[in-house]
């Protein structure tokens, strides 16, 4: 297989007037929040409104009684819907229910979007249009930092080892790849959503874009990287206060646990079994991320990623035996009135 040419990186004109006669149809701004009160005043709040065509529904996973509240009176203040959950169900269950609260709000698109993430009206609007016009597209925009410097302008996936990084990261694997977009903010179409079934809730957090960008591409679908739109994105806002580049513990368990979960549910048994084969390196790899200095403060980094390696490798072991849980999804497109 050789790279893929399917995520567009070119900024077509303004889709507005195509998509004006066919009558307004909302964008639901899905933000999935987990003890980010704060962030969410900070960027959401802090941008105003969005939009006429914008309804902005939060889903709390809960945390504790004292954010549950802060959430509750910052969603009443600003007039967004709140979808209250009862635990804490990861990224994808709850971004799920924020896609079904769009729904029954008369939303035709939805964006996810992170607590630390800020887009401005007129690049959601854009993307609004740009699904409209194209359903079985999944979307992003080019993603900038708060010194605008580029962190995201779309990824790949090493299909022969399972490594992820930029287009022209040194990193990225050297065998082929496949492209895949960042869910910190990404748009899809409920049509593209029935097809896929929303996210897979069981990466429970990372990697649920990964897997879904590679349905959507199984499914006959398009990702697209509008370089055009820009959103600004402080990447690790929600992970707390670290030391250096350090990341979380949850970054390093579930990244190192969900490449295994992806493989087992995604890939054929010779395929997976190549990525397991290189786990030991590629969680390596996965850990320097937040540099080898925070090695010498505590080995629970390592012990983290050790775990979720662990975790990953016995669903892959188990994909191995029985085979893939599923089988990627090989529909047709299907043609769009225009």
């Amino acid at each position: 297989m050789t790279d893929t040419a399917r995520v567009s990186l070119e900024s077509p004109p303004s889709l507005r007037a195509v998509a004006d006669r066919g009558g307004p149809e909302g964008l639901g701004l899905v933000v999935v929040n987990y003890g980010s009160s704060a962030l969410l005043r900070r960027n959401l709040a802090a941008a105003g409104a969005l939009g006429p065509h914008v309804r902005v529904v939060v889903v709390d996973n809960h945390s504790t009684d004292e954010e549950r509240a802060a959430v509750t009176a910052l969603a009443a203040e600003r007039g967004w819907d709140l979808v209250a959950l009862p635990d804490n169900r990861g990224f994808g269950a709850a971004t799920n229910a924020g896609f079904a609260r769009a729904r029954e709000l008369g939303c035709a698109t939805f964006c996810c979007l992170n607590p630390d993430a800020s887009a401005t009206p007129e690049v959601l609007e854009e993307l609004r249009l740009a699904s409209l016009t194209d359903p079985l597209a999944v979307l992003a925009p080019r993603i900038v930092d708060s010194t605008g410097a580029t962190v995201f302008a779309g990824s790949t996936l090493g299909l022969r080892d399972g490594r992820t990084g930029a287009r022209h990261s040194p990193t990225r694997s050297r065998g082929p790849v496949e492209d895949w977009l960042t869910g910190a903010c990404l748009v899809v179409s409920a049509e593209m959503a029935d097809r896929l079934g929303g996210y897979d809730e069981g990466y429970f957090l990372y990697w649920e874009d990964v897997d879904l960008s590679h349905r959507a591409l199984a499914a006959g679908g398009s990702l697209v990287v509008r370089s055009d739109l820009v959103a600004v994105h402080d990447e690790g806002g929600t992970q707390g206060e670290r030391e250096g580049d350090a990341k979380s513990d949850l970054y390093y368990r579930y990244n190192c646990r969900n490449r295994l979960v992806f493989a087992a549910r995604n890939l054929p048994r010779r395929q997976l079994l190549g990525w397991l084969v290189r786990t030991p390196r590629v969680s390596w790899e996965i850990l320097l991320r937040g540099g080898r200095r925070q090695l010498l403060h505590s080995p629970r980094p390592l012990v983290t990623a050790v775990r979720g390696s662990l975790e990953g490798a016995g669903i892959a072991v188990a994909a191995l035996v029985r085979g893939p849980s599923s089988q990627p999804f090989r529909g047709k497109r299907t043609p769009q009135p225009r």
